[in-house]
């Protein structure tokens, strides 16, 4: 049974059994590193031991990266990191030596404003897409992550009444992305197009690939709403299959992105610190230069020590802890939890700007160019 299950499974002798739900973690593996055998004959066996360590670890997420090729593993933070990589000792023992990359820090892409609507042709110039992109509300977009809002009826009525949305709208929702389950929306806004349906699977394929690497280094979206808003298909069926659609769907994607002021996330941790009132000082100084922010303060009553709970990016949190206590000579103790995402207000098209400098690092990393793509690339004239 070891082989076929990857992270958790239900073993029953009834034939009517249901299978237990997955759990769902408030955390989220949002620091990587890239694992390599310094011996090639020894990959088979590293791979073996990454699955062990992935079934392991519920919260540990185990992944051969497209672009590079490399075998990442994703974790909560960087001390769950250092605990699963010797974990990943034990089990190849010690004749089997492997190295790790750095530290590496996932991002999402997003947009902020709703855009114009955009065209995109196919090869054969016979079928023409019109989308619109806009942002989500980030309440709609954490539940579609947390499973509250699927394509049931329920959620239909949760849409309407919560988040406002249109009742028409949310039958027409074509689809999730990435992966069928993410935070982004496809919705359908046309009337009475004829072999709609037909393209249907093409144009969600397109939109799942979209969603997985965005436009601006790669990485996936989050809370974005696509819209097509007008759709023209050639009354051929053989003009329209799904290597003609999917290209074409995934380009007026990326030029909708494009239109609709892009922006990065990253990632916050929610830092929860147990310290003495004498060295509140130094905490402040140390998350103020981190580009953190405190968002609660409590005294403790009966003894002289704070809790101080402040939200602190996970690109600044390597070498927190360290820090944290050579700046307090030890006097407090951080514990740090994955929170939520929050947006870098900068441009990341521009050149010198803070989201610039992290999208070139990321472009680099995956072996991108170090131009970016320009709209004329995915948006055709009329």
């Amino acid at each position: 049974i070891d082989q076929y299950l990857l992270k958790t499974g239900t073993l029953s002798t009834s034939e009517n059994a249901y299978p237990i739900m997955p759990m769902k973690f408030s955390v989220s593996p949002v620091v990587r590193v890239a694992v390599e055998c310094q011996k090639p004959s020894d990959l088979p066996k590293l791979i073996a031991a990454l699955k062990l360590l992935s079934k392991s670890d519920q919260c540990l997420k185990v992944f051969i990266d497209d672009t590079s090729g490399q075998n990442i593993i994703a974790g909560a933070g960087e001390l769950h990191l250092e605990t699963s990589i010797n974990d990943l000792r034990e089990f190849l023992g010690e004749n089997i030596p492997f190295v790790t990359s750095k530290p590496v820090v996932g991002f999402m892409e997003t947009v902020t404003t709703k855009g114009p609507v955009c065209l995109s042709k196919s090869a054969n110039k016979h079928n023409r897409l019109y989308v619109c992109s806009e942002p989500l509300d980030d309440g709609l977009a954490k539940d579609i992550e947390m499973g509250i809002i699927n394509n049931s009826k329920e959620s239909q009525k949760i849409m309407v009444d919560k988040y406002k949305w249109d009742p028409i709208s949310v039958k027409k929702i074509w689809g999730f992305g990435p992966n069928l389950k993410g935070s982004n929306l496809l919705v359908d806004m046309t009337h009475g197009i004829q072999y709609l349906n037909e393209i249907k699977d093409s144009v969600q394929a397109g939109f799942n690939w979209f969603t997985s690497e965005g436009v601006i280094c790669g990485e996936p979206l989050y809370g974005v709403r696509m819209n097509i808003t007008d759709v023209v298909l050639h009354s051929d069926t053989i003009h329209r299959g799904a290597g003609m659609i999917s290209p074409t769907a995934r380009r007026v994607f990326y030029a909708a992105q494009m239109t609709a002021s892009p922006r990065l996330l990253e990632p916050i941790y929610l830092v929860e610190i147990q310290a003495t009132q004498d060295v509140l000082g130094q905490i402040y100084g140390l998350l103020s230069r981190k580009r953190g922010y405190v968002v609660y303060e409590e005294a403790k009553e009966g003894v002289p020590v704070s809790i101080i709970k402040a939200h602190l990016p996970v690109l600044e949190s390597f070498g927190f802890t360290g820090a944290l206590r050579a700046a307090t000579s030890g006097k407090a103790f951080p514990q740090m939890v994955f929170d939520h995402w929050r947006l870098i207000d900068s441009d990341p098209f521009q050149e010198g700007t803070f989201a610039n400098q992290i999208a070139m690092e990321v472009r680099q990393r995956k072996g991108m160019t170090k131009t970016f793509p320009t709209l004329d690339q995915f948006q055709d004239k009329l």
